[in-house]
């Protein structure tokens, strides 16, 4: 077999980078592997145990795919995978819904909840307690401590609570001003949203602004 260069693999600091051909058929690229750790790459190969990480660049590829990969290099019985990753980003994930998680009860000073999704929160947030998320946080009591939602940085996620008191918050890497200059005394539920990365409060009934939900009817 000839060494047409499909892949590349650099030695670094933390082991070794497999760098894949995104163009080529994906048959082809499997020979060249297989080809390169029983052959041409035995000496860079050999010895203890050495950590890869697989960059597929453009490429992407199902879990048979990967699978495929992962066997091809645990043949050599000292290369250890620790990544294997793709430029593509991930699309959002539609799963109507079921990343909400769901909490009862009162955070209590010292006591940090942290969740990938939406959270919603049927009590309240003590000051000192900390209610941390990807997603919008909704709160259906006083929220008196700390709030951080789109922590990935996620500009379009909301806080919202029925009595909004926060000690801080925070959407994606914008932090609210103090309490005192944006408080507006109502007692009817509100939510914080960014609008060209500036923090405002508005009340909930407003949110239909920002959300363009559609309507579901289920029998």
């Amino acid at each position: 077999m000839t060494d047409k260069q499909h892949i590349t693999i650099k030695g670094v600091k933390e082991g070794l980078v497999f760098l894949l051909d995104d163009q080529c058929e994906f048959s082809t690229l499997l020979d060249e592997l297989q080809y390169k750790l029983e052959k041409s790459h035995q000496q860079l190969l050999t010895g203890p145990i050495v950590h890869v990480h697989v960059k597929l660049g453009g490429r992407q590829v199902g879990e048979d795919e990967k699978d495929l990969i992962k066997s091809a290099i645990r043949q050599q019985g000292n290369l250890i995978i620790q990544s294997i990753e793709s430029d593509i980003p991930e699309e959002p994930k539609d799963d109507d819904g079921q990343n909400l998680k769901v909490l009862t009860g009162i955070i209590r000073s010292g006591q940090t909840i942290e969740h990938d999704g939406n959270l919603l929160l049927m009590g309240d947030l003590n000051p000192g307690g900390s209610l941390l998320c990807t997603g919008d946080i909704y709160v259906l009591g006083a929220l008196r401590g700390l709030a951080h939602a789109g922590v990935k940085g996620r500009e379009d996620a909301v806080i919202a609570a029925s009595l909004l008191r926060p000690t801080q918050l925070r959407i994606a890497e914008v932090i609210s001003r103090p309490p005192d200059e944006w408080m507006t005394g109502d007692a009817a539920m509100e939510f914080a949203y960014l609008i060209e990365s500036v923090m405002k409060i508005d009340k909930i009934t407003q949110l239909h602004r920002l959300r363009k939900l559609p309507i579901v009817f289920k029998a």
